[in-house]
């Protein structure tokens, strides 16, 4: 399956932004997708994750409340809705496929990657 990451963006802090990551071949309903980032001098981490349906979720701490992910699966796309941004949130954005549980998902079970989008967020 190949992976197309886009919307990223220059945003002010407090806006909003909203990530998209549509799939080409692989049987996409059938994959758990989710969202990691690499901030300037950090290792790559996870932002959330949402199962083949799209009915259950999971966030890390640091976006939980700030941060949703959704899904089409007619589309093959899966979103990042990002609100109320901060400073903090400024990194490279993946989208990600894995054939696992969408809750134990890391960066070693994914198979699949994105490009990668650039979200910088400003005072």
């Amino acid at each position: 399956v190949q992976l197309q990451a886009s919307g990223g963006g220059l945003v002010l802090a407090g806006e909003s932004l909203r990530l998209s990551c549509t799939a080409s071949g692989g049987t996409f309903e059938s994959y758990s997708m989710g969202w990691f980032r690499q901030r300037p001098g950090k290792e790559r981490e996870y932002v959330g994750s949402v199962n083949p349906s799209g009915g259950s979720r999971y966030y890390s701490q640091p976006v939980k409340g700030r941060f949703t992910i959704s899904r089409d699966n007619a589309k093959n796309t899966v979103y990042l809705h990002m609100n109320n941004v901060r400073l903090e949130d400024t990194a490279v954005y993946y989208c990600a496929a894995d054939a696992g549980a969408p809750m134990w998902m890391t960066a070693a079970t994914v198979f699949a990657w994105g490009q990668g989008t650039q979200v910088t967020v400003s005072s």
